[in-house]
């Protein structure tokens, strides 16, 4: 019975309610560091911490999304998708948020990020069997990161360099997928560009473990047509690259035994030491990493089989070998994510296979050549339609930069004078839009940053505040940079006393900023309601009354002016003499 004044609540509410609470008083670096955790845990997993890894991380993302940070809810976003692709039974369940990933870093112009949510929709669609939508997904991620990017400053220049190696690391893996091996390793040693200068152990680590397993599929795809060199040529930089990655691994974050090399606890390496040289001393090895609890990805299924019955047969035991890939195709014979790797296996199987008759044996042979010849040509046929999108999405970008550009401020990134006229004139004539609140913004000690230092760095400061304005405040409110330090921002359906309280958290949000960023400039927004009748020249010109108004009340606030006063009220911003800026990233 329930003697207390409120409702029972059980067990698992109280914990969720803890957790939150914990949540809540962590850093944004925190959220992302962990969320890294959560997902190089799952993808060494079986299928019971596969799901609990995922439940920690969508409650990470709630309290990123009750932050409101892009960036943070962008990389969270990320990992949530990314674990769920890798979970068969929960693929599904990623859409939605590979949906909501790729609008989110499109509306607040994360490019590196936009990128990859590309990518990852590039796997999703391979999951499917789709892999004409994979060719499309790729070539529009290719395409974003095609020119020399600026970093984002409010990242820092380590935690961007690692952004944009995982993008691309995230494209090579679809490219790898598809059989495109040449434009895979171009871009996995882009990756590694960036990785060597701004890479920790994991992340170092991973980009060690795709370049193996890409190696290793490459290797496979060369012997199918006969290029027997070559593809060994593969197989031992694979085997030299795993045994290299021992270091950065004993140092990553995946789950590991602390006592045993890296080849014993990861599919891909062991098979990478055993295709290299085959013997049967890498059989227990093998076997182990078959069937060790964690959930293994097709591509490990194959490419351990194959390396398995390759060391069985040297060993004498040329049957186990066969129905080893028998066991394996039938596991595998509803799955569609790995087409180019399933021939192999098939081919490897096929050459076990006892047949009555020699002459058959070598039609056949001679048969199986010649077909995959014929998909060797089409390999090419697809490696030259992704050519060709490729170059339709840059056409596409550049055109779609050249339309922003003409509405777009080239410093700030934001919409510029002439935008904000189309906009407001739009805005006035749409019912919708009503109430509509309109401000001006101005930067409080702006000409002292470029007489003490230089225009040069006036303009990063410039670029930040545009930033914090554009982060801080809803999706559909819309900031122009004005002219000089001066921007206006529209906020529709937002009455006087909303559009203040929302200025007003952009205000402190621009006090908080770190002195190397801000260089001590604040800002003070006069803010006003539109009136009927009233043109868009007349509520500027009030919005810059009030603005005035903050400034001569000491700035480093908002002052809202209501349509029955003349007199603006204005609020300064929270006192943040001790506030402590967040962890790098």
């Amino acid at each position: 019975m329930n003697r207390g004044c409120g409702p029972l609540r059980d067990d698992t509410t109280a914990v969720r309610e803890e957790a939150a609470t914990t949540l809540s008083e962590v850093s944004d670096a925190w959220l992302v560091g962990r969320a890294r955790e959560l997902n190089a845990v799952g993808q060494h997993s079986d299928p019971a911490s596969q799901r609990s890894t995922i439940r920690e991380a969508d409650n990470l993302l709630a309290e990123a999304q009750r932050r409101g940070e892009p960036r943070i809810v962008a990389q969270l976003l990320r990992h949530c998708a990314a674990m769920r692709l890798a979970t068969p039974d929960l693929v599904d369940s990623a859409d939605p948020l590979l949906d909501e990933l790729l609008s989110h870093t499109r509306r607040h112009g994360l490019d590196v990020l936009q990128a990859d949510a590309h990518a990852l929709r590039g796997r999703r669609a391979l999951l499917a069997g789709s892999e004409d939508s994979a060719l499309t997904e790729v070539a529009h991620g290719l395409a974003m990161l095609d020119e020399e990017l600026v970093p984002d400053r409010t990242l820092g220049r380590r935690s961007w360099d690692r952004l944009l190696a995982t993008s691309l690391i995230d494209i090579g893996l679809v490219l790898t997928q598809l059989g495109v091996y040449e434009m895979a390793d171009e871009v996995m040693a882009r990756a590694h560009q960036r990785i060597r200068e701004s890479g920790g152990p994991h992340e170092i680590a991973v980009h060690m473990i795709n370049r193996c397993r890409m190696l290793l599929g490459w290797g496979l795809r060369l012997e199918r047509i006969g290029q027997d060199d070559e593809a060994n040529a593969r197989f031992s930089t694979a085997s030299a690259i795993a045994v290299a990655v021992e270091g950065p691994w004993r140092e990553s974050l995946f789950p590991r035994v602390s006592d045993r090399p890296a080849a014993e606890q990861l599919p891909v390496l062991g098979a990478a030491h055993a295709l290299a040289q085959p013997h049967e001393e890498h059989i227990e090895r093998l076997e182990v990493l078959r069937t060790q609890d964690r959930a293994i990805h097709p591509r490990e299924k194959i490419i351990v089989a194959i390396a398995l019955s390759r060391c069985l047969v040297r060993a004498g035991r040329g049957d186990e070998a066969v129905d080893l890939l028998a066991d394996t195709r039938t596991e595998l014979e509803n799955d569609t994510s790995e087409p180019t790797l399933r021939i192999s296996l098939a081919r490897e199987y096929a050459h076990l296979t006892e047949l009555d008759s020699t002459d058959l044996h070598d039609a056949l042979r001679e048969y199986a050549l010649e077909l995959e010849t014929e998909l060797w040509t089409m390999r090419q046929a697809r490696l030259s339609t992704l050519v060709t999108r490729l170059e339709n999405s840059r056409l596409s970008h550049k055109h779609d930069a050249i339309t922003r550009q003409a509405l777009q401020d080239p410093l700030t990134g934001l919409s510029n004078r002439r935008a904000l006229d189309d906009r407001l004139e739009t805005l006035l004539n749409e019912p919708d839009a009503q109430p509509l609140a309109v401000a001006l913004v101005d930067l409080d000690g702006f000409k002292s940053v470029n007489d003490r230092c230089s225009h040069a760095e006036g303009d990063d400061v410039l670029r930040t505040v545009a930033v914090t304005l554009r982060d801080t405040l809803r999706t559909d409110d819309f900031v122009a940079r004005y002219g000089g330090d001066e921007f206006v921002v529209l906020l529709p359906g937002a009455t006087l006393g909303a559009a203040e309280a929302a200025l007003q958290r952009t205000v402190e949000a621009v006090d908080r900023l770190p002195p190397e960023l801000s260089r001590g400039v604040t800002l003070s927004i006069g803010v006003v309601a539109m009136r009927p009748q009233e043109s868009a020249a007349q509520v500027l010109a009030r919005a810059d009354a009030a603005m005035y108004q903050a400034k001569r009340d000491g700035g480093n606030r908002v002052a809202a002016l209501s349509g029955a006063s003349t007199t603006p009220q204005s609020r300064p911003a929270a006192d943040h003499s001790t506030w402590i800026p967040p962890d790098a990233l």
